[in-house]
């Protein structure tokens, strides 16, 4: 819609700044009348600098890195070649043995035995003479760039001695001089430097052997690193981190956390590959790092480690935020560990944890740090304790133990608890009242939801109890890359800044994707192995954490009216890895006429496949088959139905969840759906998908039996709905917030005395406001930062077309005009005088 055609009057919507009502009335009175009527204008921003807002720490904005996506191994660390200890494993992913991403020529053997390079690193390879190896590295192959050096190294032994030669070369030849070693005796590490002769994104490192020979750690990393540091960081990702100027650094999960063994990597336990992330695997020499099978389906080596992490958030100017197991588990594990003597070694662990970061270089983990190379303390200040336990009572007591354990000889470092895997419901609740009876100090939030919810909750944290724990947004993301879920975040986080007194920290999530291995989307950076770039959304975060200003001078806006009716939509039947059957729809109008019936006695003509699955009439029931299939949908009805009862009788037949029942269906994207037995069958909830992206509404824990009926009701009165389950009330909800597309939020920088106007526009058309500053003396010019595209744009490698663009704007006084463009996020500048 255009500026012009707009004819719906504006009302004023009171944005929660720490306004005291004789400043709402101050503010009001410094509203600009307009004179004419071309200075009417679309929105109104009015600021008050005499009232006080809230403090905004350096620390605000950070962000997480969690080895998902390749986001380490292949990604960050700088490592060029794949499964260079031969430790792949089926217990990594069903598709690997020890020899993935190699190829063998002659006679070469992986080996397990007492022969090894150490004992945590198990495997080892046996070349036989004249045979060789070669590896493809990630993505398309070994990227080297003309001209740049490249350190190899391997570890090996021969005992009649033996001549290693490596090669760069790709299809067309060779990418650099053969190197060649002379290998004798006992294992010892052997290094040789390429210089590549061109360019390639195909390259393979290939290593021959004259003699028998062992080998280990195969390695290629770029010279050029990020700072410089050998066997350091991918450049390009680094810097790209570094932009963001951070104010911390949440590592390493996330799920990687809170899923697996809790046991250690050693002979007592069984050599557990699939084991919760545990910090002293991750340190010491890198060949004897232990190795470990990553909860999001592949081998993480462990070569960037709890030592690499400490010196990133340096390099970067950030404040560390390790995160350490509960011995809860969560992500559909959900299981608690009692084993004292486990609970009592992990909790020793954490305080070592602490120690290796901040301890003296005399003290027995800091001596360890020292040793690897750096002798001054980290200063670790903050530390999380467990990731989005659904367990709330169980976590909740080994939180306790922790804390208190770390309080004795750590009174300084913040603990973090958390509130489980969403940002409403049972668990959340429960957690919530938990850490409000216990003091805790700070809480982590997570949620990833639709864009439409971003907008719709802007004042999420306006009715939190300042007197209660501070929030760390340590997970949060609006399920897309594309420009509209950077405006709906941008939007959020308006009023994360206006509420900074609660939420302290902040961390979009992820933060890195490979793209030719994704297990989570969307993300802030795409790489491949030659190439990285920002998301939309990684514009957004980079320009607010760029421009954070150190206190709210609090402001209010005119508002978008919300004008959406009832509830209205079709129904549908649907299935998440799991086979089920359903019987009995009845759908009846509000006044009892029927809208539909189906018992199945014949075929299913009534409803339209949309979904995958296999779906088919048996023995008087519509049945699912396929277990595998992760959205089945299937609908029938009308989309204009409003104002109706569904009533369905459902059994799950086999599979890791429960069933779906979805009311309020326009299409595939746009729905209502009950989840009942989702995430592994631990819980059931309510789901909203507003073009694609789900958010959830109603949460509880529980789960779905198999071969038991159910029957499931869902009555929609305008925009309520009721929900029942087995003639019992389940739940309700109201779904009637409204997205409001205009938010803002001023801040002040204390150290240039700017005044920083942060205004966001989601929607397709401009707005013309009318800026009031409360009478402050400005310059007369501002400088501009706006993003703005078509909302579906996606930046790419080759096309970025959300990129900020600079100018300057004339004519600022006290009062002023201003037009936002569509689509759009505007960062206005403005010095005091």
């Amino acid at each position: 819609m255009s500026r012009t055609a707009r004819t719906r009057p504006r009302s004023r919507t009171r944005l929660r700044t720490g306004l005291t009502a004789t400043a709402l009335l101050t503010a009001a009175a410094l509203l600009p009348a307009p004179a004419h009527a071309e200075d009417v204008t679309d929105y109104t921003i009015t600021v008050d600098p005499r009232a006080e807002g809230a403090a905004i720490g350096d620390t605000t904005y950070g962000v997480f890195f969690e080895d998902i996506n390749r986001a380490a191994d292949g990604g960050l660390y700088a490592e060029l070649v794949q499964n260079r200890s031969f430790e792949y494993s089926t217990a990594d992913n069903g598709s690997y043995t020890p020899l993935t991403s190699w190829t063998t020529g002659g006679t070469a053997e992986v080996r397990d035995d007492s022969g090894r390079l150490g004992e945590r690193n198990r495997n080892y390879l046996a070349l036989a003479a004249g045979s060789s190896i070669t590896n493809a590295g990630y993505n398309t192959g070994i990227r080297v760039e003309q001209g740049k050096r490249y350190d190899f190294s391997v570890w090996a032994r021969a005992e009649s001695g033996s001549t290693l030669t490596a090669t760069l070369k790709d299809a067309a030849g060779t990418l650099a001089n053969t190197r060649r070693v002379a290998v004798r005796g006992d294992w010892a590490r052997y290094e040789a430097t390429f210089t590549a002769t061109r360019t390639s994104n195909r390259g393979r490192l290939a290593v021959a052997s004259s003699g028998a020979a062992a080998l280990d750690m195969v390695s290629l990393f770029p010279r050029d690193t990020y700072k410089g540091q050998p066997n350091g960081l991918r450049k390009d990702l680094a810097e790209k981190i570094a932009a963001l100027k951070p104010g911390f650094v949440r590592f390493p999960g996330g799920c990687l956390v809170n899923t697996g063994s809790m046991e250690d990597y050693s002979e007592d336990s069984g050599w557990q590959r699939k084991r919760a992330y545990q910090w002293k695997d991750t340190v010491g020499p890198v060949e004897e790092r232990a190795t470990n099978a990553n909860f999001w389906g592949y081998n993480q080596s462990y070569g960037l480690g709890y030592y690499e992490y400490f010196r990133f958030a340096e390099d970067v100017g950030a404040m560390p935020l390790p995160v350490v197991p509960a011995l809860v588990t969560g992500c559909g594990q959900n299981k608690a560990t009692d084993d004292e003597k486990l609970l009592k070694r992990h909790i020793q662990d954490t305080l070592d944890l602490i120690e290796f970061a901040n301890g003296p270089a005399n003290s027995t983990w800091g001596k360890v740090r020292a040793e690897m190379g750096h002798r001054k303390p980290f200063g670790l200040t903050h530390l999380g304790v467990g990731n989005e336990e659904n367990l709330p009572r169980e976590f909740f007591t080994r939180f306790e133990r922790f804390r208190a354990a770390i309080e004795a000889e750590h009174p300084d470092i913040t603990v973090v608890s958390n509130s489980g895997p969403d940002d409403t419901g049972t668990t959340f609740d429960t957690l919530w009242q938990l850490n409000r009876d216990g003091d805790v100090d700070m809480v982590d939030e997570h949620y990833y939801n639709s864009p439409q919810w971003f907008l719709q909750n802007n004042d999420r944290y306006d009715s939190y109890d300042r007197g209660g724990p501070k929030v760390f947004l340590g997970e949060y993301a609006s399920q897309g890359n594309a420009w509209k879920n950077g405006l709906a975040e941008a939007a959020f986080m308006t009023g994360l800044e206006r509420n900074a007194d609660i939420v302290e920290l902040a961390s979009y999530a992820p933060l890195l994707a490979n793209e030719d291995y994704v297990q989570w989307s969307p993300d802030m950076i795409w790489f491949n192995n030659h190439a990285s770039w920002g998301s939309a959304n990684y514009e957004v975060q980079k320009l607010f954490m760029t421009n954070t200003g150190d206190r709210v001078v609090p402001s209010e806006a005119s508002g978008t009216p919300d004008v959406s009716g009832p509830i209205s939509g079709a129904v549908g039947l649907s299935t998440w890895a799991t086979s089920a059957a359903y019987d009995d729809v009845r759908v009846t109008a509000a006044d009892g006429a029927p809208l539909l019936g189906d018992d199945f006695s014949g075929d299913a003509s009534q409803w339209t496949h949309s979904g995958g699955g296999s779906w088919s009439v048996q023995d008087g029931q519509y049945v699912q088959t396929d277990e595998a299939a992760e959205n089945t949908l299937v609908t029938a009805g009308d989309p204009a139905w409003q104002d109706y009862d569904l009533q369905v009788r459902a059994t799950k037949k086999s599979g890791k969840e429960g069933f779906l029942v979805a009311f309020g269906v326009k299409d595939t994207g746009n729905y209502y759906w009950w989840n009942l037995g989702g995430w592994n069958n631990t819980r059931s909830a309510v789901e909203q998908a507003v073009d694609g992206g789900k958010s959830t509404l109603l949460s509880k824990a529980g789960s779905i039996e198999t071969g038991r009926a159910y029957d499931i009701g869902v009555k929609v009165r305008g925009r309520q709905v009721t929900l029942s389950l087995d003639g019992q009330e389940w739940g309700s909800f109201t779904d009637d917030k409204p997205a409001e597309p205009f938010r803002q939020v001023v801040t002040e920088d204390d150290r240039t005395g700017d005044l920083i106007v942060k205004v966001v526009n989601a929607q397709p058309a401009e707005a013309r406001t009318a800026i009031d500053l409360g009478g402050v003396r400005t310059a007369s010019t501002a400088r501009v930062t706006t993003l703005a595209a078509d909302a579906d744009a996606v930046n790419t490698e080759t096309d970025t077309p959300v990129t900020p663009v600079t100018s300057t704007l004339r004519g600022v006084s006290g009062g002023f005009t201003y037009t936002f463009p569509e689509n759009s996020v505007t960062f206005l500048r403005i010095k005091r005088r």
